[in-house]
């Protein structure tokens, strides 16, 4: 490669990791505690499982389980109901308005008995800081895109990095740390090895970051586009002034869907429904189905079935790109591998941080040098 091809890849590599390096620093150590949320949670208390019940034992109806959230908050009305992918529970989830972008309490309830077991704590704790620091940085929604900028900047850092190293290491054996040379040249010998090493698990964390920074805007598409069109008879319509059973809802979308159950149900007004209608969200029963949603559109007033569609080809991208962020499909051992190369990463930008504050004190002259010493 040429000289000016050279110093155009490294001016793109270099500015994209300054730009980024920090931010992705913040990324990846709030990462590493959320890929063991759900063990952390247990560890704390903060998630209390329901007990043990005989196998094949029946679910209540979900109505008692609402009915019991609606005499603790009396004020409040229910938003959502959902089922728990990896225990026996429902969750029902309250607001001060049917529209409320935020719950006001989430209850808990043990699918068989009804009991509630757990009040998980809303906006609160050491793991929902630590999310939204990964997520929008307290920022909400610009918060999340910003990240999402980050993302697409290390894609370009990255990229740039797989050209440079290439070249730098056309005359010498994959791999090799320069132990004899300064502190300097070891520590990026070993900055280049661990990037090339990490770089295919780099490239899937960033790619699907950047993914799930777009949730909501693409979800808005859906609700403007396709939504709309399954609900465009019932335009101009007043909401209904009462509502089927849930219950019934879920059970018409079970029979709409054979082999599958319910994840999500979303009541009328909701962010994740229609004025009109209980939007129930079906997933299958494998590592993989249980991760996609197919959106049942069930009439609020009557609990008939009104509408039923494959979710679109980038909301599709969303959930699965959802669980894999996060090492999410394979259980512990897969964790335990994000959470090495996570601190590989860590290593990466904590080393780039160093060698770009040691290069201050050289030009980049004599680093091109440097590298045209290796590839020529």
């Amino acid at each position: 490669m040429s000289t000016k091809a050279l110093k155009v890849w490294y001016r793109v590599h270099k500015w994209t990791s300054l730009v980024c390096t920090l931010f992705l620093l913040l990324l990846c150590l709030t990462g590493l505690p959320l890929i063991f949320e759900e063990e952390i949670n247990d560890w704390t208390g903060a998630t209390v499982e329901p007990s043990e019940a005989v196998s094949g034992a029946p679910f209540v109806s979900i109505d008692r389980l609402i009915d019991d959230a609606r005499r603790r908050l009396p004020d409040d009305t229910v938003t959502f109901v959902s089922r728990d992918r990896d225990s026996p529970a429902w969750f029902v989830g309250m607001a001060k308005t049917a529209s409320a972008p935020e719950p006001t309490a989430v209850f808990k309830y043990d699918a068989h008995t009804g009991a509630m077991i757990h009040d998980i704590p809303q906006r609160q704790g050491l793991m929902f800081t630590i999310r939204a620091l990964h997520v929008d940085l307290f920022a909400g929604l610009p918060g999340t895109l910003f990240i999402g900028a980050v993302g697409l900047c290390f894609l370009a850092s990255m990229m740039s990095g797989i050209v440079l190293y290439a070249s730098f290491m056309r005359k010498l054996t994959f791999g090799t740390v320069r132990a004899a040379k300064a502190p300097r040249a070891r520590w990026l010998d070993l900055h280049n090895l661990l990037g090339i090493a990490t770089a295919a698990w780099l490239l899937v964390v960033a790619v699907t970051g950047v993914i799930n920074t777009l949730t909501l805007p693409l979800l808005g598409l859906w609700q403007g586009t396709e939504l709309a069109d399954m609900t465009k008879a019932w335009r101009g319509q007043p909401p209904p002034s009462t509502l089927s059973s849930a219950q019934r809802a879920a059970e018409t979308a079970r029979v709409a869907v054979p082999g599958m159950d319910v994840a999500f149900l979303g009541f009328p007004g909701g962010l994740f429904s229609t004025p009109h209608h209980y939007m129930v969200f079906m997933r299958g029963d494998t590592t993989l189905t249980s991760r996609l949603l197919k959106p049942v559109m069930i009439d609020a007033e009557t609990g008939t079935l009104t509408d039923s569609r494959t979710l679109p080809w980038y909301l599709t991208a969303i959930l699965l790109a959802q669980p894999l962020h996060f090492g999410d499909y394979g259980g512990m051992p897969l964790k335990i591998i994000w959470a090495l190369f996570d601190l590989v990463a860590i290593v990466v930008l904590a080393s780039g941080i160093y060698l770009w504050v040691a290069r201050r004190r050289t030009s980049f002259e004599s680093q091109l040098v440097e590298i045209e010493s290796v590839t020529s």
